[in-house]
């Protein structure tokens, strides 16, 4: 079984930064495509980035181009999301998800991930 343990949300001042941290353990044999998303009361959860297990491949969403990045740590099966210029509209549940896959193969589509972490909780405001 794999489990996904995220750390990193909190409050945060519009223009602050925060960084997100997912690390992957239990049988985690093999290659996963990656990737954060979000959910607010009353939408549907939405892509942020996504990530292959070699972190060759990212795509980050238009609304956080330029402000968020995603990476993974190899050494420790982490992955991260570095998250700058936070926006109130950045506020949100931040979840961070795992799907085995081909090393350089990223997934776009929510439904199609495996395993997902318990969700941290992003709050920008002044």
């Amino acid at each position: 079984q794999v489990q996904l343990i995220e750390s990193g949300g909190g409050l945060v001042q519009p223009g602050g930064s925060l960084r997100l941290s997912c690390e992957v353990s239990g049988r985690t044999l093999g290659s996963f495509a990656m990737g954060w998303f979000r959910q607010v009361p009353g939408k549907e959860r939405e892509m942020v980035a996504i990530i292959s297990w070699s972190g060759r491949t990212t795509y980050h969403t238009d609304p956080v181009k330029g402000r968020f990045t995603i990476s993974k740590d190899n050494a420790d099966n982490t992955m991260y999301l570095q998250m700058n210029n936070l926006e109130p509209g950045d506020t949100a549940v931040y979840y961070c998800a795992a799907k085995p896959a081909a090393l350089h193969t990223v997934v776009a589509v929510a439904t199609q991930y495996a395993y997902w972490g318990q969700g941290t909780q992003v709050t920008v405001s002044s």
